[in-house]
């Protein structure tokens, strides 16, 4: 018996740290409530969803240019999504190896250089041919201020 019990290891085996066990809750940060940044991203995304709106409700697809400025204003508004609940459920955090300050910049010059592209483009394509006042011509006129107030508004959400 002694022979067996010297065999025998009583050690038992526990499942992996955290797996299953510890819930993770998601807290939002009060800090970023708080902040200018929230304020400028909150901007970002009505501003894009105004762009993207009034062009969705035009018959775009009849031109090509607004292909692009739909493409622009969906990409970077869900991005601008992403971007916001990252910072607002602190999960940048979770991802420290990645320079978030240096990630918020490149996208926000790509995101400014593309809503230019996409003001020139939705201005060129406005249709002269409305009658001034009609409902396509003032939705894609105003899509076209809205692309333009966006883009310079991006950069100065980095300083």
């Amino acid at each position: 018996m002694a022979e067996f019990q010297s065999k025998v290891s009583t050690w038992t085996s526990s499942p992996a740290q955290g797996a299953g066990t510890s819930v993770s809750t998601l807290r939002m940060d009060l800090g970023f409530v708080r902040s200018r940044l929230r304020v400028f991203m909150l901007l970002q995304l009505v501003l894009g969803l105004l762009v993207w709106a009034l062009i969705a409700d035009t018959p775009y697809h009849l031109y090509p240019a607004y292909g692009w400025v739909m493409f622009v204003a969906v990409f970077l508004w869900l991005v601008t999504i992403v971007l916001f609940n990252l910072y607002l459920f602190q999960l940048h955090m979770k991802l420290y190896k990645v320079p978030w300050p240096l990630v918020l910049m490149i996208f926000n010059i790509i995101a400014a250089m593309l809503y230019v592209t996409a003001f020139i483009a939705c201005s060129a394509a406005v249709d002269l041919t409305y009658l001034k006042g009609t409902q396509p011509y003032n939705q894609r006129a105003v899509a076209s201020f809205f692309a333009c107030f966006r883009s310079p508004q991006v950069d100065r959400r980095i300083w």
